[in-house]
C-alpha cells in the first residue's frame, strides 16, 4: 500500500492597504509609511474576507502599513501577528520618496527597465532577485514549523514587489519570465498551493490579485 497523498499547503500573500504614497504614485520601498483612512477600511474588508479561510498563522513585514493590515486579519481570526523583517518591500535606493514622474524625469526609461528585468536594481537599491533571496527562506521555515499545515492557510502580509518576487521564486519561473506577474491592488492577495513532501515541494499558482482592481501605483 502507498500513503494517501496529503492535502496541499495553502499560502496566501496579502498586500497591505493603501497609503498616501500609493494614492500619490510615490515610490515607498522601505520607507515606513502609514495606512490612509481608505487603507484601513481596505484592511478591515480583507480581514473579513480572509477570516473565513481559517488561517493557522499570520506573519507580517515589520513596516507599519503591512503590520497594521495584518493586525486587522489577526484580530478577526483570533491569531497573533508574527513579524519578520525579511518580508519588507524592495529597497528602492535613490528612488524612495520620489513620484513616478520624478523618476522618469531623472532617468528616462529606467522604470521600464526595472519592471522588465528582475536582475536590475534602482541605484542603491535591491533587485527582485535580491528580494526573493531574502524572503524565500521565510516560507521554507514555515513549512518546517507547521507540520499540520494543509488547506487552512498561512497568511503572509507584505508588499506588492516582494509578493511578486517571492511568488516567481516559489513557482521556479525562469528569471526572464518574472515580469509576467503583473501588479497587485492594495489588499489584494495571491494564493499558492504546495504539493509533495517538505523536501520536494512543488508550488502552484491558484489565485493572483484576488478581490481587487490593479492600482495605478503598481502599473
Amino acid at each position: 500500500m502507498t500513503d494517501a497523498p496529503r492535502a496541499p499547503r495553502r499560502l496566501i500573500l496579502l498586500r497591505h492597504g493603501q497609503t498616501e504614497y500609493n494614492a500619490d504614485n510615490r515610490m515607498q520601498g522601505q520607507l515606513d509609511t502609514e495606512l490612509s483612512e481608505l487603507g484601513r477600511s481596505q484592511a478591515r474588508a480583507a480581514a473579513t474576507a480572509l477570516v473565513g479561510r481559517r488561517p493557522i498563522s499570520i506573519v507580517s513585514s515589520d513596516l507599519r502599513r503591512a503590520y497594521d493590515t495584518a493586525v486587522e486579519v489577526g484580530d478577526n481570526a483570533g491569531l497573533p501577528v508574527q513579524i519578520d523583517e525579511r518580508l519588507r518591500e524592495t529597497h528602492l535606493g535613490d528612488w524612495q520618496g520620489l513620484t513616478h514622474l520624478d523618476v522618469d524625469a531623472r532617468a528616462p526609461g529606467a522604470r521600464a527597465t526595472w519592471r522588465g528585468d528582475a536582475t536590475w536594481a534602482p541605484p542603491g537599491g535591491e533587485s527582485r532577485i535580491d528580494v526573493a533571496r531574502r524572503s524565500k527562506p521565510v516560507v521554507a521555515e514555515l513549512v518546517e514549523k507547521h507540520e499540520d499545515w494543509a488547506e487552512k492557510p498561512v497568511v503572509l502580509v507584505a508588499h506588492g514587489g516582494l509578493i511578486a518576487a517571492l511568488t516567481a521564486a516559489l513557482l521556479d519561473l525562469p528569471v526572464d519570465r518574472w515580469p509576467v506577474l503583473g501588479g497587485l491592488g492594495n489588499t489584494s492577495w495571491v494564493q499558492l498551493s504546495a504539493y509533495g513532501n517538505p523536501d520536494s515541494l512543488h508550488w502552484r499558482l491558484d489565485v493572483w490579485n484576488a478581490s481587487a482592481s490593479v492600482a495605478s501605483d503598481v502599473l
